[in-house]
């Protein structure tokens, strides 16, 4: 048996180009990118507090509309999390937002135009305020 070169069939003849549009396209599921942008806020968030539900993505994928980008798949994130009090809140949402759109777009390379970060509760960080007996 003969090797076959690079860049011909196995009969020795060249091989024809396929266009992009006729190779078909990999279609990742909603639930795949909202397990990854769960993921990505856990590692932006870092330790939680010990009663603290893990952070959960919904995900909604669209096409995208933006120029330059029409037909390209856009993940609209909507994270939900816990945090521990007292916190600056806006910037740890700003982390959060930053870092899952940082990794969607590389790990799944998807838009990533929109990351809503809904924080639900707030726990009480332990020691602090607890002697006191009320927080203000």
């Amino acid at each position: 048996m003969t090797p076959v070169s690079e860049g011909t069939g196995a009969l020795g003849a060249p091989l024809a180009a396929v266009e992009p549009g006729e190779r078909g396209a990999t279609r990742i599921a909603d639930r795949v990118v909202a397990k990854i942008a769960a993921q990505a806020a856990r590692e932006a968030l870092g330790p939680l507090p010990p009663d603290a539900a893990r952070p959960h993505a919904d995900v909604a994928v669209r096409q995208s509309r933006a120029p330059g980008h029409e037909g390209q798949d856009a993940a609209h994130v909507h994270i939900h999390l816990e945090l521990d009090y007292p916190t600056d809140i806006g910037a740890r949402c700003r982390s959060v937002r930053r870092h899952v759109t940082e990794r969607v777009s590389a790990l799944v390379g998807m838009l990533v135009p929109e990351v809503a970060v809904q924080v639900e509760r707030l726990h009480l960080a332990s020691g602090t305020g607890a002697a006191q007996g009320r927080t203000r």
